[in-house]
């Protein structure tokens, strides 16, 4: 065992996912120096922890789409070192999680594939220009309405898929991020959920979201290939992605797999521009 977490769990364990939480948060610490935060006594009390969350990384263990455990490390300002979402993991790996609050095989492969996962040791960092070929300098092409004003990077080898998330290659790497057009249609982004780091996901398979007051946005991956890494900036302060969602505010980045054949289904500048513009005049942002 490489890591060692302070681990504030998902506290909805009057539903499946949330009790898979506790089962991994239990089995950490039986197997680590890891030690739980109690959601419900943090609520309340938390000098107790306040130590704890300073002092080891912090692993953060959603249930599902409401993150209530997320939401209370943001209300409590505490740097989130690693997230996990029980529902995502459920549905990256196949596996259908069932209601009963007693886990039964498939809740307990999930526990152990989730387990796996954390105690596997995995460079996290963010890849550096030293190490990938993104361009220092974006040139932009614009587009108005009204007040509102709508960026798309021209350089070679941006692309874009139909779900306004844009994918900048470089050999066989990949960064990704969402386009101007999401950022103001939702207006203040509030959180971002990543995908975890060692995924392999498909062309057009969710690789994490993004939430504003308004809306959940699904990111859809316009490549296929292995998560190598994710912005770690946007978790502690995503209204990044809102300043500038093509450099500060980029999501994930991938080791790619088939992308001859992923470019197919993808637009490159002066395919989207008339797409970008069609969907800005259709929508009241």
């Amino acid at each position: 065992m490489n890591k060692s977490y302070a681990i504030l769990p998902c506290n909805g364990i009057d539903k499946c996912a949330g009790c898979i939480s506790k089962e991994v948060a239990v089995i950490l610490t039986e197997n680590s120096d890891s030690e739980i935060i109690c959601p419900v006594f943090y609520r309340v009390a938390d000098a107790r922890y306040n130590k704890l969350a300073m002092e080891k990384p912090l692993l953060v263990i959603d249930g599902c789409a409401t993150r209530c455990a997320s939401k209370l490390a943001a209300e409590k300002s505490l740097k989130i070192a690693e997230k996990i979402n029980i529902t995502d993991e459920a549905k990256q790996n196949d596996i259908n999680i069932g209601e009963s609050l007693h886990l039964g095989d498939n809740e307990l492969k999930l526990v152990k594939i989730i387990f796996d996962k954390l105690t596997v040791e995995i460079k996290t960092e963010a890849i550096t220009n030293d190490t990938f070929d993104f361009p220092n300098n974006i040139k932009y092409e614009v587009y108005k309405k009204d007040k509102f004003v709508f960026r798309i990077p021209t350089n070679d080898g941006f692309y874009f898929n139909e779900n306004d998330v844009w994918v900048y290659v470089s050999g066989n790497k990949a960064r990704i991020g969402v386009t101007d057009f999401v950022q103001k249609s939702l207006s203040d982004i509030m959180y971002f959920t990543p995908a975890s780091i060692g995924n392999e996901i498909e062309q057009f398979e969710d690789a994490g979201s993004i939430e504003s007051g308004k809306a959940v946005f699904e990111i859809i991956s316009p490549v296929s290939g292995t998560i190598t890494a994710i912005n770690d900036k946007i978790i502690e302060a995503p209204e990044l992605i809102n300043q500038n969602p093509y450099e500060q505010g980029w999501i994930l980045e991938m080791e790619l797999s088939d992308f001859e054949s992923d470019k197919e289904l993808l637009y490159n500048f002066d395919g989207y521009f008339p797409v970008l513009k069609r969907k800005v005049d259709d929508f009241h942002v």
